[in-house]
C-alpha cells in the first residue's frame, strides 16, 4: 500500500526539515519542490544575467533537464546534466526563484514534472512545498499546512544560512517571498481536508509524530 503527504507552508515554517524526517521514518521517497525552482533559477540566471522576459523565463524551462534524486538521504538536483545541489542554496538564489516561482507557465510546466516524479515513485512520497494540498497532490493520503510565526521562520532560515547573509537579507528573502509567492498560491490558509501543525513551539520529531499519527495503516 502506498503513502503520498504532501506538506505546505510558509519559508521557514520547517517544511524540508520535517519531511526528510518523516521520509526517512516511513522508508518513503521524498520531494523537495521548492528546490526545483531554485534549481531552474540557478540556470536562469547564467543564461539570462540581466534577466528576461517571462516568456523567456517559460521557453528555458520548457528546454531544461531537470533530474531530482528523492532519496532522504541525499536529495540532489541536476540540470541540464549539472549538479546544483549546493548552489541552489546560495543567498543570490533565494533572492531571485520568486522571479520564477511567479511565473504561471513555469508554475505548469513544474507542476506537470512534480506529478510526473510522484507517478515514477508509485505515490510513495513526502512532498513538500507550496499548492502541494491543492494543486500538485490534492488526492495526497495526508495532506499538511505546517505554520509558524514570522520570528521562528527567520530565526530557522538565519540558522540554515548562516555566514552566508546577514539577519536583515533572510528577513527580507522569507517575508518578501512569501509575500511575492502568495499573489500565485495560496499556503497560509488550509482548503478543506488540510490539518494545520503550528511548529513554533514544537520540535522537528514532534512534529512527525503528530503528522505519523495521521498516515492510515500501511
Amino acid at each position: 500500500m502506498s503513502t503520498l503527504i504532501a506538506i505546505d507552508g510558509p519559508s521557514g515554517s520547517g517544511k524540508s526539515t520535517t519531511a526528510r524526517l518523516l521520509a526517512r521514518r516511513l522508508g518513503l521517497g521524498y520531494l523537495d519542490t521548492g528546490a526545483m525552482y531554485r534549481a531552474a533559477t540557478c540556470e536562469y540566471l547564467r543564461r539570462f544575467p540581466d534577466g528576461a522576459g517571462a516568456e523567456e523565463a517559460a521557453d528555458l524551462v520548457r528546454s531544461c533537464r531537470l533530474v531530482v534524486e528523492t532519496s532522504p538521504d541525499e536529495p540532489r538536483f541536476r540540470i541540464n546534466d549539472t549538479d546544483v545541489t549546493e548552489e541552489i542554496r546560495e543567498p543570490r538564489i533565494s533572492a531571485a526563484v520568486s522571479g520564477l516561482a511567479t511565473n504561471l507557465e513555469v508554475r505548469r510546466l513544474l507542476t506537470a514534472l512534480m506529478r510526473d516524479i510522484i507517478a515514477a515513485h508509485s505515490r510513495d512520497m513526502v512532498v513538500e512545498g507550496r499548492d502541494i494540498t491543492t494543486v500538485v497532490a490534492p488526492d495526497a493520503d495526508v495532506r499538511v499546512l505546517l505554520v509558524a510565526d514570522p520570528q521562528s521562520r527567520v530565526a530557522r532560515r538565519a540558522a540554515e544560512v548562516a555566514g552566508r547573509a546577514t539577519k536583515e537579507d533572510v528577513t527580507d528573502q522569507v517575508l518578501r517571498r512569501d509575500r511575492d509567492d502568495s499573489t500565485v498560491s495560496n499556503f497560509t490558509e488550509a482548503a478543506d481536508g488540510v490539518t494545520v501543525i503550528d511548529s513554533t513551539f514544537l520540535s522537528p520529531d514532534e512534529v512527525v509524530d503528530r503528522i505519523v499519527a495521521l498516515v492510515p495503516s500501511r
